[in-house]
């Protein structure tokens, strides 16, 4: 099932107070950036893209046509550059926000990434904001618990759903994908029914898609 109208009456704040194991409160009110406050790093550098076509246009090449917004190593650094994107509720149809490890290209053939793959979750139309912004705080937090798996996450608004992706670099390995998996569904606070997909960059490859073909696991 898609995720429909779930917790779409709460206060969007609740969701911007996420604590991982490292003690990190990732909140805007905490970590607006100021001249005189203390810096909180993140484990890794992250980079924000974005790419849009045009209605029955065709790229011809993903990567060129993906914009690099900016690059963020800390908190501060992070709510910095997010508080001035678009919301993606915002966003014209056949876009996608990509956040992804500095280093890692977000495509499938990059080597980092040529032999994971990604969980799927639909939304319906109108919670991609919230969603994503779970998801973003989520990773950049470490919250997943899996050390140098993840690789970035990809939100891609359509027509007539929005799609959350979440990139991981070792498609095979059961027991941390089925972790990845739970800890998705955890800090996204899915219905226990949520229908999750997952697809190997292998297979997307060979079938030339990012959402058709999809494992279903529910």
């Amino acid at each position: 099932m898609s995720i429909s109208g779930v917790g779409e009456d709460k206060d969007n704040k609740e969701k911007e107070n996420g604590n991982n194991s490292n003690g990190l409160v990732l909140t805007r009110q905490q970590f607006t950036p100021s001249p005189t406050s203390e810096i909180h790093p993140l484990h890794f550098t992250w980079v924000f893209w974005f790419m849009h076509r045009n209605p029955g246009s065709k790229i011809l090449n993903y990567e060129s046509s993906m914009k690099k917004i900016a690059a963020f190593s800390s908190i501060e650094d992070f709510w910095a550059v997010y508080s001035h994107l678009r919301r993606p509720h915002e966003l014209p149809n056949i876009s996608d926000y990509h956040l992804f490890k500095q280093g890692v290209r977000p495509v499938w053939e990059d080597d980092t990434n040529i032999n994971g793959g990604k969980w799927i979750v639909r939304l319906k139309k109108g919670l991609a904001s919230r969603y994503w912004e779970s998801l973003v705080m989520a990773v950049i937090g470490d919250q997943f618990d899996v050390g140098t798996e993840i690789c970035g996450a990809v939100l891609s608004i359509r027509s007539s759903e929005d799609i959350l992706s979440l990139w991981n670099q070792s498609a095979h390995e059961g027991r941390i994908n089925l972790k990845i998996r739970d800890t998705m569904k955890r800090v996204l606070n899915l219905p226990s029914e949520t229908i999750m997909e997952y697809k190997t960059h292998n297979d997307a490859l060979k079938d030339n898609s990012s959402f058709r073909n999809t494992d279903v696991f529910r």
